[in-house]
């Protein structure tokens, strides 16, 4: 949905576009409307907005989409219970039993056990291709290609897509460019602007980050795909709860802050990783090194608070570690104010071993939060040993 704040910075968005003051009592942050049905002014006459029923509607999800839309540079946002359901929602939109679409070779486990293990059951086919190489996606490509399913950056091995390339890929086929934008948000990247068709974000990492609520939302300026995915939520009920759509907003609104701290100590962490004599490679595409750092520099404000890197002794060194360190907690998820440290080859990941997809088992992933960054590479250094 367009704003009035489209002209206004990206950290006066966050807080202000679609969240007036109250009307009727001037509370300056929008209220949990926990209420699960609203009168209605005669049969069928819904109030301003369609409210109704909360399932369909409600004006603290709202308030939600129209911030996350601003702040995307976008017309429509719909808000989901969970990141995975934003995603299910996209893909039983666009594509029909006998599609194919094109995945890129390092993604996130779930969306690859939803992809490989679910929608192969409904028909629909898949191709696994290095995004960060337009010749092999288009390839990859069929003449019942209707989609093309991008990372940038990649989870957990931070590679980078060039976005616009991919958008012209797909767009040549007669497809479409999906981009889930949740390593990178709307600070970092904003994917439409590049020639994205839609967006995809689990708002459960970065955009509440708190690590206090599970939800999801898609993004698009396609008026008749978003009243497809509206009809598809409202029937299917994936919705998230007022209070969580109030978390999650609430989470909008130091982003810009919360992103910088992130980047300033990723960029710390991997620069202090990349040096120690147990740590074979570092993935983090600020590092100069990094085969995606100058497409990351073009399309990315700054390079985000994700790193990954390998441990030298294999698995065993690489569990090791990640039971050693006392800051960095062990953990699933990522994006929250805290640092957390996981193993993806036994946790995030498992469902891509044996596949294409599967990760070095002597990977360990870093999602590196706001503390001290001094304190975060003590804490990692004597984890190393």
């Amino acid at each position: 949905m367009a704003d009035d704040y489209s002209v206004l910075g990206f950290e006066t968005r966050a807080i202000h576009a679609g969240q007036q003051p109250d009307p009727r009592t001037g509370a300056v942050i929008v209220p949990i409307y926990q209420t699960s049905t609203y009168a209605q002014d005669g049969v069928g006459g819904t109030r301003e907005g369609g409210y109704e029923y909360s399932r369909t509607a409600n004006p603290t999800r709202t308030a939600l989409e129209e911030a996350l839309a601003s702040l995307e540079g976008a017309r429509h946002t719909l808000a989901f219970a969970s990141g995975m359901a934003a995603s299910d929602a996209v893909l039983r939109t666009v594509l029909r039993p006998g599609d194919h679409l094109v995945l890129g070779n390092d993604a996130y486990g779930g969306t690859f056990r939803l992809i490989d293990k679910v929608l192969s059951l409904w028909g629909v086919e898949h191709t696994v291709a290095d995004l960060s190489r337009i010749d092999d996606v288009r390839a990859a490509m069929r003449p019942e290609t209707k989609l093309i399913w991008c990372e940038s950056p990649t989870n957990p091995l931070l590679g980078i897509a060039d976005i616009a390339a991919l958008a012209g890929a797909a767009h040549d086929a007669g497809a479409r460019l999906v981009v889930d934008n949740t390593f990178a948000t709307p600070y970092l990247q904003t994917p439409l602007a590049l020639g994205a068709d839609i967006v995809v974000h689990s708002t459960t990492k970065y955009l509440g980050g708190h690590s206090d609520v599970v939800g999801g939302a898609v993004v698009t300026n396609e008026d008749e795909l978003r009243e497809q995915l509206f009809y598809l939520r409202n029937a299917a009920g994936a919705v998230p709860g007022p209070f969580d759509a109030w978390l999650t907003l609430r989470g909008l609104k130091t982003l810009a802050l919360r992103m910088d701290r992130h980047s300033d100590n990723a960029d710390l962490v991997a620069r202090t990783l990349a040096k120690h004599p147990k740590v074979t490679k570092v993935y983090y595409p600020g590092l100069p090194e990094h085969p995606g750092h100058e497409v990351a520099a073009k399309q990315m404000r700054r390079f985000g608070g994700m790193v990954s890197f390998r441990v030298a002794g294999g698995e065993e060194a690489a569990l090791e570690v990640a039971s050693r360190t006392k800051l960095f907690v062990l953990a699933e998820s990522l994006g929250g104010i805290e640092s957390l440290i996981e193993h993806p080859g036994k946790m995030t990941h498992a469902s891509t071993a044996g596949s294409t997809l599967e990760v070095p088992e002597d990977l360990v992933r870093l999602s590196v939060g706001i503390e001290d960054g001094r304190d975060l590479v003590a804490d990692l250094t004597q984890a190393l040993g």
